[in-house]
């Protein structure tokens, strides 16, 4: 107990020297064994020491290069380091609400609560929902010539559960689902509890790259791959026409599944999903909460009729993903009464004036983006690290998330990171992407 006493107090010095400014975001630690030599203790009580310091969320490790201190927990300033509005800015999470949005959904809300609908509302309801449902999806849901059967829409709880369904449906325990190199984090959890091998599949500017889909099931078989097309999430991107047409042409020649993951697609009229050119082949998961709001959740599956839809259906119901009625009831309401179209072309609107801000305060680097979409690719100028980014970002109060967290196998992530542009009010969302601009633009010599 005393060398675990002994690790921990070390740790603990740390701790005070990384709070107290002595240890700055981007310091390298001495290699272990300098450390140890130093101090007068075991390489392996060295070990233990960076070891508890990445565990507290201080430190990080970098393959061939060493331990580098992240930061202490944000302080509690205001953001921005203003002297009012201490909220921390959130360019994580990705979910809009417009401040028209409580008057639009209100009207459907007060007409199901009263009492002659209310109970229908709260009865047991199937994967195809109450009537009029489907067709109300295959509304929403329809882009381009594309607009998806209605007796092949099935309901899942949230986009989330829909994705997870699509997958359990194709992918069995232990065998390989590829996904493009940087992907959605939630699917990484969704493959971890399903007991499913993520492969990662090389892209580049236009999307994920067929030939290397073809390579990677070449050298051991997937049973699908997911992939996001449309407004790709990290990236921002979507893949052309003629990309499109490349993909599907694989997925037939492989006699591959793909799970089209549609939840920002809304986003763009155009292009038509992936399963307007395989439509055998592509099942199409998408959400209602990115439309809406992330307090009201529904999520859609449009899997190929036949035995793969029986499975989506299996899948839904054995996993406790089925959309309770009250939900649908109301979804249906909003999808059926145009409140739902209304709050998609305010929503374009809004996010292409967010985009146009981003573009203006990040002229001049690196930044990748769909000029439709609600979040942006940053390539961070030398000699910033994503992690240690993150870090000084959070000390101004401004959340961002490093593109670790999108990454799948081994490897270096790549020096960037993603900011969701979605939830702050647009002034704050202006400020913020300025203060950014503003630290990444002086050259970090460890002192912000």
């Amino acid at each position: 107990m005393a060398m675990k006493e002994d690790y921990r107090l070390i740790a603990d010095a740390l701790a005070d020297d990384v709070t107290a400014g002595r240890l700055r975001p981007g310091d390298r630690l001495p290699p272990q064994r300098e450390f140890a030599r130093a101090r007068g203790i075991a390489s392996s009580t060295a070990a233990r020491v960076y070891g508890e310091l990445v565990r507290r969320g201080l430190a990080v490790g970098e393959v061939g290069r060493g331990t580098f201190v992240r930061a202490a927990a944000p302080p509690p300033d205001p953001a921005l380091t203003e002297p009012s509005g201490a909220a921390r800015v959130d360019l994580e999470l990705n979910f809009s609400v417009l401040p028209e949005q409580p008057a639009l959904l209100a009207p459907a809300l007060e007409a199901i609560v009263r009492p002659e609908a209310l109970g229908a509302a709260l009865s047991p309801v199937g994967i195809t929902g109450p009537p009029g449902a489907r067709e109300a999806a295959s509304t929403i849901l329809a882009r381009g010539d594309w607009i998806p059967d209605p007796r092949h829409i099935l309901f899942a709880g949230n986009g989330r559960q829909a994705v997870a369904a699509a997958i359990a449906a194709l992918v069995p325990v232990g065998e390989r689902l590829g996904v493009e190199a940087l992907t959605y984090p939630v699917v990484k959890g969704i493959a971890a509890r399903l007991g499913i091998t993520l492969v990662p599949i090389a892209m580049d500017g236009a999307g994920l790259i067929p030939d290397a889909l073809r390579a990677a099931h070449r050298a051991t078989p997937l049973r699908a791959v997911y992939l996001q097309p449309t407004l790709h999430n990290p990236l921002g991107v979507t893949m052309p026409a003629q990309r499109r047409e490349e993909l599907a042409d694989t997925l037939r020649a492989l006699d591959l599944f793909a799970v089209e993951d549609a939840v920002y697609a809304f986003l763009r009229e155009l292009p038509a999903p992936l399963a307007a050119l395989a439509p055998d082949r592509t099942l199409v998961a998408d959400s209602l909460s990115k439309r809406l709001s992330p307090g009201l959740t529904l999520g859609f599956v449009v899997p190929p009729a036949g035995p793969v839809a029986d499975r989506v259906g299996a899948a839904l119901r054995s996993g406790g993903w089925t959309a309770p009625r009250f939900a649908l009831t109301t979804a249906t309401r909003w999808m059926s009464d145009g409140t739902t179209a209304t709050l998609v072309e305010a929503k374009r609107r809004d996010a292409a004036a967010r985009q146009e801000l981003a573009r203006k305060a990040l002229h001049g680097y690196a930044v990748r983006a769909d000029p439709h979409a609600y979040h942006c690719w940053w390539e961070l100028p030398e000699p910033w690290r994503a992690e240690t980014f993150v870090a000084a970002a959070a000390r101004h109060g401004i959340a961002v998330t490093p593109a670790a967290a999108f990454t799948v196998g081994p490897g270096h992530a790549p020096n960037a990171v993603r900011l969701a542009l979605a939830a702050p009010p647009v002034d704050t969302l202006a400020a913020a992407l300025t203060v950014l601009a503003t630290l990444a633009r002086d050259e970090y010599t460890g002192v912000e």
